[in-house]
C-alpha cells in the first residue's frame, strides 16, 4: 500500500490551495474531491468572489490578506492565469453602518489607503448608484474580485504538475487517526493511509470531524445576475465591487465584467439546511425579487431583469471565524474551514498554513483567532 506524507480531503477554495502548497514542497500528496472542483453544490463556484484589504469582520484579518494578496499574484505569475481583477471597492450604508465603521477601523489601524465619501460624492463618482442623502461610504482602491472556479483549477493543476495525485468523484467516509498518521476509508471501502490530514471538506466537515458538528450552520445563500438598465454605468472601469448595508441587512455585488450582468447576494443569515447533501439550486422568482429589490432603491442603473440565480452555502460558525487549527487530540489531523461565507479570498494563504501545519505542526502566521477550542 502507498502510504502519502499528506492526504487532503475536499478540493475546494482552501483544499485546493492546501494541494498546491504541499506538492511544491515535494511531499507524497494525494487529494480527494466527493464530485468535481467548484461544483454546484458546494460554497466555491459563481464566477467572482471579493477580495478586500480593509475587513470590516476584524482589523486581525488584514496580515492574512496583505499575504494573499502576494500569494494570488504569485499563482497568476507562475501559471499565467488572470485570477485577481483590482477594481476598488465601495462601502457604504446607513449611519454607523457594521461594514463602514469596521472597514474604517481596519483602514487606519493598519494605515491603509481609502477615502471617507458623503451619498453624494459616491452618486457623482459612481452614477449607478443612487443613496440616501444620509448614508456614508468608504472606498478602498486596492479591492477587486478572484475568479474562484479558474482559481482552484489552477491550484490543482499547478499541484499535479508537482507530483500530487488527484481523485475525483471520490468521496471520503471516515477519517481515523493511527499511531503513525491517519487512515482515510472511501465510500468504496477503499483505506487509503498518510502522515497527516487536512480536512478542507466544507459544508461536509462536521461529518468527518464529528466534534465539530454542534458548533456549526449551513445556510442558503442566494446570488443573482441581472441585466443593467445602463450598461454604460456598470462595467468595471465605471462601478467597483460594493458593499451596501440598509437597517434590512447588507448586499454584495461586482460590476458586470463578463457580459454576465451585474451579480448581487445578500450576506445574511439565510434558510437553515440540516446537511450539505440538502443543497440544492433552487433558487426562484421571490429570490431574485428580495435582490433586484434592493437594487432597484440603491443601483437603480443595475436593476433590470434576473438573467439568472445560484444558491450557495455557507458553512458558519457561532462567532462567524474560521477554523484554520490542528485536531486538539490528534494534531496530525489539520482542520481547514468552515469560512462563514467570507473565506474564498483567504484561500491561496490558508494553503500556506495547512501545509505549514501538516508538514512542520507550525506556521509563522497568526491563526490564534481559528483555533478549534475556541469552539468548546
Amino acid at each position: 500500500m502507498t502510504v502519502y506524507d499528506v492526504a487532503v480531503v475536499g478540493l475546494g477554495a482552501m483544499g485546493s490551495a492546501a494541494l498546491y502548497h504541499l506538492a511544491r514542497r515535494g511531499k507524497r500528496i494525494i487529494g480527494f474531491e466527493r464530485e468535481t472542483p467548484a461544483h454546484l453544490g458546494g460554497s466555491s463556484h459563481g464566477e467572482s468572489r471579493i477580495i478586500r484589504l480593509a475587513y470590516f469582520e476584524h482589523s486581525s484579518y488584514v496580515p492574512l490578506l496583505r499575504r494573499a494578496y502576494e500569494n494570488w499574484r504569485a499563482l497568476e505569475s507562475g501559471s499565467g492565469a488572470k485570477l485577481l481583477t483590482v477594481t476598488g471597492i465601495l462601502e457604504a450604508g446607513i449611519p454607523g453602518s457594521a461594514v463602514v465603521q469596521g472597514s474604517l477601523a481596519a483602514s487606519r489601524l493598519h494605515d491603509l489607503p481609502h477615502e471617507m465619501l458623503t451619498a453624494r460624492a459616491i452618486m457623482d463618482r459612481f452614477p449607478a448608484t443612487s443613496l440616501p442623502s444620509d448614508w456614508e461610504g468608504v472606498f478602498q482602491p486596492d479591492a477587486g474580485f478572484l475568479r474562484p472556479e479558474k482559481a482552484i483549477d489552477t491550484h490543482i493543476a499547478g499541484a499535479k504538475a508537482a507530483g500530487a495525485e488527484v481523485r475525483l468523484n471520490t468521496a471520503v467516509s471516515a477519517i481515523e487517526p493511527t499511531a503513525g498518521g491517519v487512515r482515510l476509508t472511501l465510500v468504496d471501502g477503499t483505506a487509503i493511509e498518510a502522515g497527516a490530514a487536512v480536512v478542507s471538506a466544507g459544508a461536509w466537515v462536521g461529518e468527518l470531524i464529528p466534534e465539530l458538528r454542534p458548533h456549526l450552520r449551513l445556510t442558503r445563500q442566494v446570488i443573482g445576475w441581472f441585466a443593467p438598465k445602463a450598461p454604460e454605468l456598470v462595467g468595471p472601469t465605471r462601478l467597483p465591487v460594493f458593499m451596501l448595508e440598509d437597517a434590512d441587512g447588507m448586499v454584495y455585488g461586482f460590476p458586470d465584467f463578463a457580459g454576465t450582468g451585474v451579480k448581487v447576494g445578500f450576506h445574511g443569515p439565510g434558510r437553515l439546511w440540516n446537511s450539505a447533501d440538502e443543497a440544492r439550486q433552487d433558487a426562484d422568482k421571490e429570490d431574485t425579487d428580495r435582490l433586484a429589490d434592493f437594487l432597484g432603491r440603491y443601483m437603480p442603473a443595475a436593476a433590470g431583469p434576473a438573467r439568472e440565480a445560484k444558491t450557495c452555502i455557507y458553512t458558519r460558525t457561532p462567532d462567524e471565524d474560521f477554523i484554520v487549527d490542528r485536531h486538539p487530540d490528534h494534531p496530525q489531523i489539520v482542520i481547514a474551514s468552515p469560512c462563514s461565507g467570507h473565506g474564498f479570498k483567504f484561500a491561496s494563504v490558508v494553503g500556506e498554513i495547512t501545509a505549514d501545519l501538516a508538514t512542520a505542526g507550525q506556521t509563522r502566521h497568526d491563526i490564534s483567532r481559528f483555533a478549534m477550542g475556541r469552539l468548546a
